[in-house]
């Protein structure tokens, strides 16, 4: 084998061990407007080798009552916020909410998978709306920024640090 071989089926083999799935993503990326939903983001990999060290989540606006789920071993903060527009939760009025979560203080080998939970009230929203969740995964002196939003009709797959999306269905109807 030449040189330039190795490389190319270096670069191959590189392309193969890297597959799409890669990506922080919910495990279920979608759910019924207005309803409680546990969100599960996967994270199957460090930041090019080095391990995780800490998960920041962005609550995107609408979404309310977020109760994160604590993992041993790391430190779980969130911040609270007004929200962009009040929101009523069991009868009650609310006007902000957890709209960061931070787990931190852990390590994640790069070669290792996990996941981090939360939990919270989606907005009553049309079937086909998509809320975005912007993710920054701190790898010590490294970071993944998984911030990026696809232009419309754009492959979210097409995306180097795509955030992860959650799509709104319809609620189911309860008989009236």
């Amino acid at each position: 084998m030449t040189t330039k071989t190795l490389a190319l089926a270096g670069a191959l083999f590189a392309a193969l061990a890297a597959p799409a799935a890669a990506h922080i993503t919910f495990e279920v990326p979608e759910a019924a407007a207005g309803s409680t939903y546990k969100g599960v983001l996967r994270v199957g990999h460090g930041c090019e080798g080095a391990a995780t060290t800490a998960i920041r989540v962005r609550i995107p606006d609408g979404v309310i009552n977020v109760h994160p789920m604590p993992k041993p071993g790391w430190t779980l903060e969130t911040v609270v916020a007004p929200y962009a527009k009040p929101a009523v939760l069991h009868g009650e009025t609310v006007t902000e909410g957890v709209r960061e979560v931070v787990w931190s203080g852990g390590v994640l080998e790069d070669a290792w998978y996990d996941e981090f939970v939360i939990r919270g009230t989606l907005p009553e929203g049309e079937a086909g709306t998509v809320l975005v969740f912007p993710v920054v995964q701190d790898c010590g002196e490294a970071a993944n920024r998984w911030v990026e939003v696809p232009a419309e009709g754009q492959d979210p797959h097409d995306l180097e640090f795509p955030a992860p999306t959650l799509t709104l269905v319809p609620a189911a109807h309860h008989g009236h």
